[in-house]
């Protein structure tokens, strides 16, 4: 009934949405004799913001046409390597431009598609061959697909570093740390030749009892029927992924805005503030935020149930007691694979040592193959999206990455 109810407001919103847009180009026509007053903008203006909050948004494009490679401008095209049931390989070709590191980027399977790395791809196209894993909706994979959980994603981190081949470099970004690590050790223990030169994970859940935040502790204070039977919903019959049990994209949606729902109405009064005022350049800034954020996906209801259980209830990775199809994960096994932990001061959602945790864990690991980052003054977005993540974070990555270029 949820989502149901869920898709009911979704179609009057839209609605509205495009009515509220109609009005306020109507609030600015030089017909209109109330453009010409001191109400008109501010009509105009409100309007405008009602329109963009309730405007039902599709999956975005990373729109990615060019880079700049030893200062020329290069040609950028994306290309679909590599294409499984609940996700795709996706590899940015540089027109002309032969080497770099291959970097494989694994976006977070948590309500968001991969766009919202668009930040994160755009800095690193410059001196790396990135790929970057593409999420399907799971409210779009028929059920004749079959399932997909925690084992399946480890499972496609092995197989699109195999496809990629042997000397790739894998920077994960929150939630597939735990996956990734996974997927190092089991590939350690088994001398695989595609096992990455270097991990690094940002603001990832390696070990959720270090500095826990208000995240970590919804998980835990519930037990795994509550999360079943409350956030569990079933795709309805008009989507292709009819009657595929799901953790809804927005039900994640809302409770991250929840978490921080006064800073988002700040956002949209100062929104409003800069179209009252005729700036639409830092209008449009909040409105290109806001569209990538509200553009939400389904997670199928295995993978959520199993992440909720091992990663944030049990902690079976930090513990040692981690299975993948009823073998067990050994970061003892991680050897050779240069690891970069990499943390926000101001992360409310991976607190300070949950990700640092992963270098701890690894025992076996030289210490000239660890490394940890506290980036001073940054939250969990800005991690891999913005300013500091261009100028200060993402030259530690590439550092890291050209310290270990190949395997001793």
């Amino acid at each position: 009934m949820l989502y149901n109810a869920y898709e009911m407001q979704r179609t009057l919103l839209a609605g509205a949405s495009t009515f509220a847009n109609l009005g306020a180009e109507w609030m600015q026509s030089p017909a209109n004799p109330l453009s010409y007053t001191a109400l008109g903008p501010v009509m105009a203006s409100g309007l405008d913001v009602f329109a963009h909050a309730a405007a039902p948004r599709g999956k975005p494009e990373f729109g990615l046409r060019t880079t700049v490679v030893d200062g020329q401008a290069v040609p950028v095209s994306e290309e679909i390597v590599l294409r499984k049931p609940f996700g795709q390989l996706k590899h940015f070709v540089r027109k002309g431009v032969t080497g770099g590191s291959k970097l494989l980027i694994v976006a977070p399977m948590s309500g968001h598609y991969a766009t919202l790395l668009r930040g994160t791809v755009e800095r690193m196209l410059p001196e790396h061959d990135v790929y970057i894993t593409d999420w399907r909706d799971a409210k779009m994979v028929p059920m004749s697909e079959g399932g997909f959980d925690l084992d399946d994603y480890v499972d496609y981190v092995i197989e699109l570093l195999e496809h990629i081949g042997p000397n790739t470099h894998v920077l994960a970004v929150c939630q597939p740390s735990v996956p990734c690590y996974a997927a190092a050790c089991l590939m350690s223990e088994d001398g695989n030749p595609a096992r990455p030169l270097t991990l690094t994970m940002m603001g990832g859940p390696i070990d959720t009892r270090e500095a826990p935040t208000e995240v970590n502790t919804v998980a835990t204070q519930r037990p795994h029927s509550w999360f079943e039977h409350n956030v569990i919903h079933t795709v309805p019959f008009y989507y292709p992924g009819a009657g595929r049990r799901v953790y809804p994209g927005f039900l994640q949606l809302t409770g991250f805005m929840a978490m921080n729902f006064g800073n988002h109405l700040i956002s949209h009064w100062t929104m409003f503030k800069h179209l009252v005022e005729g700036d639409g350049d830092s209008a449009d800034a909040t409105k290109a935020f806001y569209d990538e954020y509200r553009s939400v996906c389904d997670m199928d209801a295995d993978f959520y149930l199993q992440t909720i259980d091992v990663v944030f209830q049990d902690h079976a990775l930090p513990k040692g007691r981690m299975m993948h199809r009823g073998r067990k994960v050994d970061p003892a096994a991680i050897k050779d694979v240069a690891i970069l932990a990499v943390e926000g001061e101001r992360d409310d959602i991976s607190g300070i040592g949950q990700t640092r945790a992963a270098l701890k864990i690894a025992t076996d690991l030289p210490d000239a193959y660890k490394k940890y980052y506290m980036a001073e003054g940054v939250g969990h977005y800005g991690i891999f999206n913005g300013r500091r993540w261009r100028e200060i974070i993402a030259p530690v990555v590439t550092n890291w990455i050209a310290e270990h270029g190949k395997r001793d």
